[in-house]
């Protein structure tokens, strides 16, 4: 697929998707309109919202009329937050923290820097309070929101220079948005959010000189390595990627429990697939962009590492002295990364370590 072809498609007049379902829709079904922060088409974070969108359309089996829309097709990605906490439409599938702007506390139910990786992420969720505290901080801008996808741990980013030192990132201008952002202003980055379609022509024109996106699956159709030669492996900035599924909140209260069962079960499907694809394809992609590309792969050194650390110890301070509300977020957040990343280390950590290094991986 070229990337123009998903990146204006909705300039050339794609428009919403009506989704069927098995049954005829009845007069009675619940309109659903979902609006989404990413291109249609677009190989992974597209593909997955509109994957999401057709399987709660066949699952209601009538019971909704579902109707998708990709960024830029009803609103812009960046307004799809305001668009469902009005009731103009009912969902939008999108990364939370491009809403920190409106309260901090919303970049953990995305991704922090040395924050959650997928699994340790899915856990708080699921099983360990986290959940309630999105339920709180969503409810109180007249949302609900459920996790619905994972990109698993992001690439460190695209850069038109190699990052020999904390130094290199001073005056840098890149993309990147989420506390992690914060974490390169600190060390004397100029950052800036943009959506998706936005990103390609300022790397290419030169308005930025480096950007973060995803990992090699999704960012090869960006073809970033046309304007940014050195591609660097994981990140401290994104190590779960979580997406979310946030309604508005009168309409969801207003679902009987099968129609919220209906959702909660596609949103769950889609959270898994979405994560076990970007395993399967990350591999295949980033073969692609050196064997094809010609794009240098590269790791941050400790002397970086240390230096995002210092920096996001200082952040995550800012976040916590916007209200109380922040603080209780991060508090729950840190002591439950501790708590599951120490047994992670001891058992996951040291099996993969261990495989890796008898396997010649490593």
């Amino acid at each position: 697929m070229e990337r123009r072809k998903f990146l204006t498609s909705a300039a050339l007049g794609a428009g919403a998707a009506a989704l069927a379902s098995p049954a005829v829709a009845a007069s009675h079904a619940k309109q659903l309109t979902i609006v989404s922060t990413w291109p249609r088409d677009f190989p992974g974070l597209g593909t997955s919202a509109q994957r999401l969108a057709e399987r709660i359309a066949v699952l209601s089996n009538g019971a909704f009329n579902v109707e998708y829309f990709a960024a830029g097709e009803r609103v812009g990605a960046f307004d799809s937050f305001d668009e469902v906490a009005s009731g103009n439409s009912q969902a939008y599938i999108g990364a939370d923290y491009y809403w920190g702007g409106k309260h901090p506390a919303f970049n953990y139910f995305t991704s922090v820097p040395f924050g959650m990786s997928t699994p340790e992420w899915n856990a708080w969720i699921k099983h360990a309070g986290g959940q309630a505290l999105w339920d709180k901080l969503s409810g109180e801008f007249g949302l609900k929101a459920i996790g619905c996808g994972s990109t698993g741990t992001q690439a460190g980013g695209w850069f038109n220079k190699e990052i020999n030192s904390p130094d290199d990132f001073n005056g840098l201008k890149m993309r990147i948005p989420g506390l992690g952002g914060q974490v390169l202003s600190k060390m004397g980055a100029s950052t800036v959010s943009l959506p998706g379609g936005q990103i390609y022509e300022n790397l290419v024109s030169g308005s930025i000189e480096a950007t973060e996106w995803v990992g090699p699956y999704n960012d090869y159709f960006m073809k970033f390595y046309e304007a940014a030669k050195y591609y660097y492996t994981g990140g401290m900035h994104e190590p779960g990627g979580g997406i979310a599924f946030g309604m508005n909140k009168a309409w969801w209260e207003g679902l009987s429990d099968y129609e919220k069962a209906i959702i909660e079960a596609a949103c769950a499907e889609e959270l898994a697939s979405s994560h076990e694809e970007a395993i399967a394809k990350n591999g295949e992609f980033l073969g692609k962009l050196v064997d094809d590309h010609g794009v240098q792969v590269r790791a941050f050194n400790d002397d970086v590492w240390d230096a995002f650390g210092e920096a996001s110890a200082e952040v995550f301070e800012d976040a916590r002295a916007h209200s109380a509300l922040a603080t209780e977020v991060d508090d729950h957040f840190q002591k439950t990364l501790r708590a599951q990343g120490a047994m992670l280390a001891a058992f996951e950590g040291t099996f993969i370590n261990q495989r890796n290094r008898v396997l010649g991986l490593i």
